[in-house]
């Protein structure tokens, strides 16, 4: 890191990384972190417009000095849930540096998906979810979904992410899950949610939310065979025109929560009633795909000046959770 004078800023703001994605240039053939790197470009230069300048960061890194920056923004911290108790810390000390965006309370807010229960809550349409607490028995997946009315379901940590530790249950396969789940259950809580079988027929649709508004959209699809969305799993992604009731959905579940976030996305399936429900709203780091609709750089940008503006003056809205 340049050493800077005392009061100086190295850059307006930090995009957050991680360790494996901080290089900045992608060798021709790692098409993963090209997107990552395109996309963070278009941010960073819609900021640049605005004045403020920006660079990419490992979050993790111990010879960083927070305060060299004015606000740092979530952007491909990928691998917080599998260090939770470390990055809950680095929120906890940094939140006192630096601006945080999204603010650090929403971000614990939105790491665990118990928050699905707070949104049901407040009348947005989720996927129905129960919550098997740490410490709880793994065996439990048949009686739960014969609970629920369930033939099949999909179970997942609810601290997670890239589909980590996510099954899906069957009475056929519940032992076998259950085996799988039990060790990570005696440390933290899993989600069991009825298995959408839109997913597999039409994929799940992922709405962007920047700066309060809907921007665009994609679709992902699993892989044949498979239920994961992810492209980890062999999931693929392609442009998506959403109804107008999807972006209401979209936008509606954002405004739920106080303040309304900077960015966002709002993961979406048909529900058993045909209705369209949240499955996920991601806050914390998600995939925005800014590179499939180049103008929504300009929204996000603005909510991140408008945060700093807010922020620098007092004008800070405090999280309501």
């Amino acid at each position: 890191m340049t050493e800077q004078k005392p009061g100086a800023f190295l850059a307006d703001v930090a995009l957050l990384t991680e360790h494996r994605y901080e290089a900045a240039e992608a060798a021709p053939d790692d098409w993963y972190l090209g997107n990552m790197l395109r996309d963070d470009a278009l941010l960073q230069a819609a900021l640049q417009k605005r004045g403020l300048s920006a660079v990419r960061i490992d979050w993790a890194r111990k010879d960083v000095d927070w305060r060299q920056f004015r606000c740092a923004v979530f952007r491909t911290t990928w691998d917080y849930y599998e260090r939770s108790a470390e990055f809950s810390d680095w929120l906890d000390r940094v939140k006192h540096e630096t601006l945080l965006i999204n603010p650090a309370e929403m971000i614990r807010w939105n790491m665990d998906k118990h928050y699905l229960a707070d949104l049901d809550a407040k009348g947005v349409n989720i996927v129905p979810s129960v919550f098997m607490e740490a410490g709880s028995q793994a065996d439990k997946l048949v009686s739960l979904m014969q609970e629920n009315g369930w033939s099949k379901a999909v179970v997942k940590p609810c601290i997670s992410g890239g589909a980590w530790h996510t099954y899906r249950v069957s009475p056929e396969n519940a032992a076998a899950v259950s085996q799988k789940i039990a060790p990570v259950l005696q440390k933290q809580a899993f989600m069991l949610q009825p298995f959408m079988q839109s997913i597999v027929e039409s994929g799940e649709d992922t709405l962007m939310v920047l700066n309060g508004a809907y921007t665009h959209a994609v679709r992902k699809r699993a892989a044949k065979g498979d239920f994961r969305v992810q492209d980890d799993w062999g999931g693929t992604v392609e442009a998506y025109t959403p109804s107008p009731a999807q972006i209401e959905l979209a936008e509606r579940a954002m405004a739920a929560v106080t303040p309304v976030p900077v960015y966002g996305r709002a993961d979406m399936v048909r529900d058993g009633e045909g209705n369209w429900a949240i499955m996920e709203l991601e806050l914390l780091e998600p995939e925005l795909w800014i590179r499939y609709h180049e103008p929504s750089a300009e929204p996000f940008a603005d909510g991140i000046v408008n945060a700093l503006h807010a922020f620098e003056s007092g004008r800070t809205v405090k999280p309501a959770f």
